[in-house]
């Protein structure tokens, strides 16, 4: 054992069982450092001590391990489990991460309420009786049908227009079916049957809905073989137009099939996943086939690849990057998205893995690592895409750190030092009204040489006179670094930026002056944004608080092209809370909202029934008690809510 280490760390490390589980590692400030799951906790956590790592990442790593902790399971798939809970919510210095992204985007088909041999009344059609096919992202709810997932929008918006070109399912919402009169547009260039008018039975319409589930879950011959029968059948009953509307139906099918190339009959759900590291960098491209179609790719980017590569397995060091960028890969990604059950993977991995993911899943994933025909094809394609986006992201990246250090230079700071670049943190503030009203700030913040949207903050601005920016932007500043300030003088571990731009001239920097000398922060911190002559872009100056002579960069300087990109991001992120205040004040929408007994249902009746929230202020009690589901007791609570508390 190492003798670098306390006789506690080193008692706790003799003490482990040899039994599956997790191990996390602390450093002396109680900072996670690394998580691990093994089969064998007592022999994997002991490799790491046990050996000499000078000079490697895996002793920077091990020299600053102050404590252990480790959660014992029943398998090696429960391990997993957790380990990838940890590393996600946690987020620990020396794994490999792959960063939290949207929930995937499915294809939608809602639920049917008409059954067979139900009446229908072809005058006033029932929206629920025409299933509607939709993009949808969210919790499932068991009653619709859900198809996917799709690696992104567009690639369900294809599939909608596929479904509407061939099979004329709607797509619009149940309150517009509700009150057409006549054909949409999308009827006349014949991408819907028109069920919101009678042009189609109920019927009719749910054989076009098997026909279109049919055709995503990849059983394309079946559906072409009961468009056929339904054709035929219409033909001996005479019924020719409906027959020539599913000869019509055929015709498009067919059309498709021609132009998928991609389409396979052999593999209906495959995910093939391609992993490229270069520069200590990482890009994973994951294709989708759904239903045998290729859906598409996406690409991700894991964090902490040169770190977490070396500490993955301490054991089997013999392992490529590519090999531990995938493992980590497959463990965080299928712990949350059920996998498909076959994976065409671009590197070799161990069973145990596999075998751990279909244990924790449910479903039994076989993985293939040399595949032929139409697999390799689909895999040639994942690597090309993956080479491709993760050239562009070192591209962008090189550009982005030079960037961050043209400004440091330009504004006097350190710009030698790598990491002392990467911490550089930025904070830009800007105030948007319209004439006065609904003033909103907004603050932006750069740092790690990217913007970092989960820290942005937006500030209403009140008790100010309307128009009146300078008093925003005091109001703002105060509100801003008052608790940080405070926060600082209890002791507490505020970080405060090390630029602070302000979007404005002279005016605006003496504002923001005085409010740092009154919270007793550093004026050198302090820049404006300033536009230069007829406030063209590229002519920008940088006004300094701390007394400094105004700044003019080059149109072409990289530190001027950041500076423009931050600004207008803090304006873009302003505007548009501005908009939204706006929109609110002027439409009362919030006050419809927040009336207790009023929910989504209830609320879209009533906005349907009256045309907007105006037209149900304009409402009597008696007329709000005519929409379903609304009393005469909340008829009055609405009517009071909207009056300011009028009587009715």
């Amino acid at each position: 054992m190492s003798a670098e280490h306390s006789d506690t760390v080193l008692r706790d490390v003799a003490a482990l069982p040899s039994l599956p589980g997790v191990y996390r590692f602390y450093d002396q400030d109680g900072e996670l450092l690394y998580v691990g799951k093994a089969r064998d906790l007592k022999r994997r956590v002991s490799s790491y001590f046990q050996r000499a790592h000078d000079g490697t990442r895996i002793g920077h790593m091990v020299s600053r391990i102050a404590r252990l902790e480790t959660t014992v399971v029943r398998s090696e798939a429960e391990a997993l489990l957790l380990e990838n809970n940890l590393i996600k919510t946690q987020q620990p210095r020396y794994n490999i991460l792959f960063r939290d992204d949207k929930s995937y985007p499915y294809l939608r088909i809602s639920a049917s309420t008409w059954a067979a041999g139900q009446d229908s009344d072809p005058a006033r059609p029932d929206p629920g009786h025409f299933p509607r096919v939709s993009y949808y992202r969210g919790p499932v709810d068991r009653r619709h049908q859900y198809f996917g997932p799709y690696p992104n929008a567009w690639a369900v918006k294809e599939a909608i227009e596929l479904l509407q070109r061939v099979f004329r399912l709607r797509t619009c919402e149940d309150t517009v079916f509700a009150h057409r009169t006549r054909p949409c547009l999308l009827y006349q260039i014949r991408r819907c049957s028109g069920p919101c008018v009678g042009h189609i039975s109920p019927a009719d319409y749910a054989a076009d809905v098997r026909a279109a589930s049919a055709f995503l879950q990849g059983d394309s011959d079946a559906v072409l073989a009961e468009l056929q029968a339904r054709m035929h059948g219409y033909a001996e009953q005479l019924a020719f137009e409906q027959a020539a509307q599913v000869r019509d139906q055929i015709g498009a099918l067919s059309r498709v099939l021609q132009q998928h190339a991609m389409e396979s009959r052999e593999d209906q759900d495959v995910d093939i996943i391609a992993v490229r590291v270069q520069g200590g960098r990482a890009c994973v491209n994951l294709a989708m086939v759904r239903g045998g179609r290729h859906l598409g790719d996406r690409p991700f980017f894991p964090a902490h690849v040169e770190d977490g590569a070396a500490l993955a397995d301490v054991e089997a060091q013999a392992r490529s990057p590519e090999q531990h960028v995938l493992e980590a890969f497959l463990a965080q990604h299928y712990t949350q998205t059920p996998p498909p059950p076959v994976l065409v993977l671009g590197a070799p991995m161990h069973d145990g893995l596999l075998d751990a993911l279909s244990e924790q899943t449910g479903v039994r994933v076989r993985a293939v690592f040399h595949p032929r025909e139409q697999r390799a094809v689909w895999l040639e394609l994942a690597q090309r895409n993956a080479e491709l986006q993760l050239a562009r992201l070192l591209a962008e990246e090189g550009s982005q750190q030079a960037r961050t250090r043209a400004l440091a230079q330009a504004l006097g700071l350190p710009a030698d030092d790598p990491e002392a670049l990467a911490a550089l943190r930025i904070e830009c503030f800007d105030v948007s009204h319209t004439a006065g009203e609904a003033t909103m700030a907004a603050c932006v913040v750069y740092e790690g040489h990217r913007m970092q949207p989960a820290q942005y903050r937006r500030y209403a601005v009140a008790d100010v006179t309307p128009g009146d920016d300078y008093a925003a932007m005091r109001q703002v500043l105060l509100r801003h670094y008052g608790k940080r300030v405070e926060g600082l003088r209890a002791g507490a571990d505020v970080r405060l930026p090390d630029v602070v731009l302000i979007d404005g001239g002279v005016g605006q920097v003496k504002v923001a002056r005085a409010v740092f000398e009154a919270l007793g922060l550093d004026l050198g911190r302090l820049v404006g944004v300033e536009k230069g002559a007829g406030r063209k872009v590229g002519l920008e100056e940088l006004v300094f608080a701390d007394g400094r002579e105004k700044l003019t960069l080059a149109a072409d300087s990289a530190a001027l092209m950041l500076v423009a990109q931050i600004r207008d991001e803090a304006h873009r992120f302003a505007i548009t809370g501005m908009r939204a205040r706006r929109a609110k004040a002027r439409t009362g929408a919030s006050r419809l909202e927040d009336i207790p007994g009023v929910g989504p249902k209830k609320r879209a009746r009533l906005l349907a029934r009256f045309g907007g929230v105006r037209g149900v202020a304009a409402a009597s009690v008696d007329d709000l008690t005519q929409v379903e589901g609304i009393s005469r007791a909340l008829a009055e609570t609405i009517y009071a809510a909207l009056h300011g508390g009028a009587n009715a």
